[in-house]
C-alpha cells in the first residue's frame, strides 16, 4: 500500500524558510519519480517542483525558481522541499506525489499515482 506522509509546514514570516519532508512507504521509492503541488483556498492545485527517481535531475515551477530546492534520499524513502525566502503567495497546503519513472517531465498532477495529505503552509507580510 503506497503512502505518503508530508511533514513540515508552518506558520512563518515572509523572508524565512521552511523545509517540508515526505516520508514514503509501501513502495520501491527509488523507482519512482516524485513531486510537490501546492494548493490555494479557491485555487486549482499547481506544480511546484519535480524530481527524477536517481534525483539527478530537478525542475521548478517559475514561480518557485531560485527560491525553492528539492532533493530526495533513497536510503530512507525521503524527500524534501528546502523552501527559502517565502512569500505571502506561497501560503497553500503542499503535498507530495509519486509517479513511476519516466524518461521525461510530468507537472499535471494527474500523472500522479499517488498522493499524501497535505502540510499547510502560511506565509505572513
Amino acid at each position: 500500500q503506497v503512502q505518503l506522509a508530508e511533514s513540515g509546514g508552518d506558520s512563518v514570516q515572509a523572508g524565512d524558510s521552511l523545509r517540508l519532508s515526505c516520508a514514503a512507504s509501501g513502495f520501491t521509492f527509488s523507482s519512482y519519480d516524485m513531486s510537490w503541488f501546492r494548493q490555494a483556498p479557491g485555487k486549482a492545485r499547481e506544480f511546484v517542483a519535480w524530481i527524477t527517481w536517481s534525483g539527478a535531475n530537478t525542475y521548478f515551477a517559475d514561480s518557485v525558481k531560485g527560491r525553492f530546492t528539492i532533493s530526495r534520499d533513497n536510503t530512507k524513502n525521503m524527500m524534501v522541499l528546502l523552501m527559502n525566502s517565502l512569500r505571502p503567495e506561497d501560503t497553500a497546503v503542499y503535498y507530495c506525489a509519486a509517479a513511476p519513472r519516466r524518461p521525461w517531465l510530468r507537472v499535471r498532477w494527474a500523472d500522479y499515482d499517488a498522493w499524501g495529505q497535505g502540510t499547510q503552509v502560511t506565509v505572513s507580510s
